[in-house]
């Protein structure tokens, strides 16, 4: 139900207001977006500024992503206490002063401190704007409205991959910080000017800060414990006691959000059987989505040595596709089924994945292009109806948790996809490293003739004949990683397909059931057909 000061500014604007905040509202959403998307095609360039490994890196995203986990929770209460217009801008704000500080970066670390701030401010938009359209659109067009939402949270995966590309091949990566700023600057002025405010007679939660400490440490301990397993050993001490404190303080956030009045995490909201079927789905897509936009612009310009521009644009073609669709998918959700939409969109997705196991170094960029379009295609039905499924069987109380609940398992999955997927791909390069080496024996006619190439290239190019053994088998160690890390890559790209067949079954419970209509009694229905006779 529409909020008094909705309806306020439904009578001061008239039926345009909901076009005005529908923009805004999307506005934030891209904003804050396109930093986290643009930031992935400048990670091989970072590396080599501040001479860091994907062990460190890494956490540009992940940190991003765990903060916006978080803060999605604290959104309900922020909203309930300031009101959507003061929570929209001081998260406008929060985003900002972290867009200035990485562009800013003298070091890594800053810049993961930055990202952090980012995603707070991230974290606090995107429930908001997603419950300020569901109550601003009836009830037949809240499928339109999810696909109109959805909309913005896909343009910035389509712009700011080739956003980022330019932006790094014409100037250097602290512009890939800044140009968010002017998007949140004039999405601060429309929100002054459209965002509801807070009414006066609202009763104001308190804060969990029991539950913000448990939830901060338990997603802490598990990203941090997932990150250090590769370089630590995953049987060092230090690794048990990471997933112990992770182990300990979820329980104990679970226990308290359970028996607390006013927790930031509302669990009885997963006792509803579409909401939880739903969160569980929308937490594969987080990991599918953001896995896939940190790996891919890692892979092209890792493995086929792509320009950051032309990485990004190898992004266009999917993210087009996604947005003309995603309106068609909100509407369909109105209309259609939705268990058949998701499933369909996941089946799609899991397929795009299983098309890029078969990647490697010389892997067409109209081939590329179009498996990632078919993994779109399916995501622009996937997430309008599953944000229509998740909130439809909630009342007005608990819509702001559930929106926040939805989404921080969305981005909860995100953060370990991302995670997750570094992780396994490290792994695999080793594995696939140490394999291909442990072949290259003196017995090996192939690197025979390999090494004796090399040492004639090498004469070609003018090296001293005394330093031919050394160079050829540093060029033969650098050819073996490229193949190992090629190898990593499908075996990652595989990994992602079957996390999206496995959602498939959770896709299931999304049924809608048939209501059944009592059956009429034999005297009641005698009487009919009389009835029915006579006239």
């Amino acid at each position: 139900m529409p909020t008094a000061a909705i309806e306020a500014l439904f009578e001061r604007y008239g039926p345009k207001y909901r076009v005005f905040v529908t923009f805004t509202a999307i506005l934030g959403v891209v904003a804050m977006l396109l930093n986290a998307t643009m930031i992935n095609v400048a990670i091989p360039v970072i590396m080599g500024a501040f001479g860091v490994g994907q062990d460190t890196v890494h956490w540009l995203a992940t940190g991003y992503i765990a903060a916006m986990t978080v803060a999605m929770l604290l959104n309900d209460w922020f909203v309930r206490t300031f009101g959507m217009r003061a929570t929209y801008l001081g998260a406008m704000s929060i985003f900002t002063i972290g867009a200035v500080m990485g562009g800013l970066s003298a070091n890594i670390e800053t810049m993961i401190v930055a990202r952090l701030l980012q995603g707070t401010g991230a974290g606090l938009v995107q429930p908001l704007s997603m419950v300020l359209m569901y109550q601003i659109f009836p009830v037949h067009q809240r499928g339109k409205a999810m696909g109109l939402f959805g909309l913005g949270v896909v343009v910035a995966p389509t712009l700011g991959p080739t956003l980022g590309g330019v932006l790094l091949d014409g100037f250097n990566w602290h512009y890939v910080f800044f140009t968010s700023v002017p998007v949140a600057g004039l999405g601060s002025i429309l929100a002054w000017l459209f965002m509801p405010w807070r009414s006066g007679e609202d009763v104001k939660p308190r804060f969990d800060w029991t539950g913000l400490v448990l939830l901060v440490t338990f997603v802490g301990s598990l990203l941090i414990g997932l990150s250090s397993g590769q370089r630590e050993g995953w049987h060092a001490p230090i690794i048990a006691v990471y997933f112990s404190i992770f182990a300990l303080s979820l329980l104990s956030f679970l226990w308290w959000e359970w028996r607390v009045p006013d927790p930031i995490l509302q669990l009885r909201l997963f006792l509803n059987r579409e909401f939880a079927a739903a969160a569980v789905v929308r937490m594969a897509l987080g990991a599918g989505l953001y896995g896939t936009t940190y790996l891919i612009p890692l892979f092209v310009q890792t493995v086929q040595s792509y320009s950051p521009t032309r990485s990004g644009l190898l992004m266009v073609p999917a993210g087009l596709t996604m947005m003309l669709l995603m309106p068609v998918g909100g509407r369909l959700a109105d209309r259609l089924p939705r268990h058949w939409l998701i499933l369909g969109g996941l089946f799609a997705f899991a397929a795009s994945a299983l098309l890029m196991t078969s990647a490697h170094t010389d892997t067409p960029f109209w081939t590329f292009a179009s498996w990632l379009v078919v993994g779109r295609i399916g995501l622009a039905f996937v997430i309008p109806t599953i944000n229509v499924t998740a909130l439809r069987s909630l009342s007005g109380p608990l819509l702001s948790q559930g929106s926040g609940a939805v989404n921080f398992m969305r981005i909860l999955g995100g953060a370990l996809g991302v995670n997750l997927i570094a992780v396994a791909l490290e792994h695999r390069t080793a594995v696939f490293s140490q394999a291909l080496a442990g072949m290259q024996t003196p017995d090996n006619i192939l690197t025979q003739e390999l090494m004796q190439r090399l040492s004639g290239l090498l004469s070609q190019l003018g090296w001293p004949i005394e330093m031919h053994p050394q160079v050829a088998l540093y060029m033969l160690g650098d050819s073996l990683y490229a193949q190992a890390s090629m190898l990593a890559f499908r075996d990652v790209f595989l990994y992602l397909g079957l996390v999206y067949f496995v959602a498939m079954l959770p896709a299931l419970l999304l049924r809608e059931r048939k209501q059944k209509v009592p059956a009429m009694p034999s005297a009641a229905r005698n009487s009919e057909a009389r009835g029915g006779a006579r006239s």
